[in-house]
């Protein structure tokens, strides 16, 4: 997929410098925290009511938005990709039920 993760994590980075007059990204970094999960939870709102659609394409482009917001909060946090790639590669292969019991360990 041309590692469009990592990507899209150097430009959102790259915005932290931007004028929020004309970067969408930069202004939700200069409101901060609180704004950021607010598109958050609004675009797991619509993954939600996209998905009950049915409408594959519908549901495609509201997780590319919830995934999108989500990255932005990773680089407003300072966390990069590579720590969400790294504990889903420790998971890969444990049964659900399983990484959730260690959890409680």
């Amino acid at each position: 997929m041309d590692d469009i993760l990592k990507k899209l994590e150097d430009v959102l980075e790259q915005r932290k410098n931007a004028d929020s007059d004309s970067s969408y990204v930069s202004s939700l970094y200069q409101k901060g925290t609180d704004e950021i999960l607010k598109k958050i939870g609004e675009e797991s709102a619509e993954v939600i009511m996209a998905a009950k659609d049915g409408v594959d394409s519908k549901i495609i482009y509201e997780v590319a938005d919830l995934w999108f917001h989500t990255l932005v909060l990773l680089r407003h946090k300072g966390i990069e990709v590579d720590k969400i790639e790294q504990e889903l590669s420790k998971r890969f292969g444990l049964s659900g039920l399983e990484e959730k019991a260690n959890r409680k360990k």
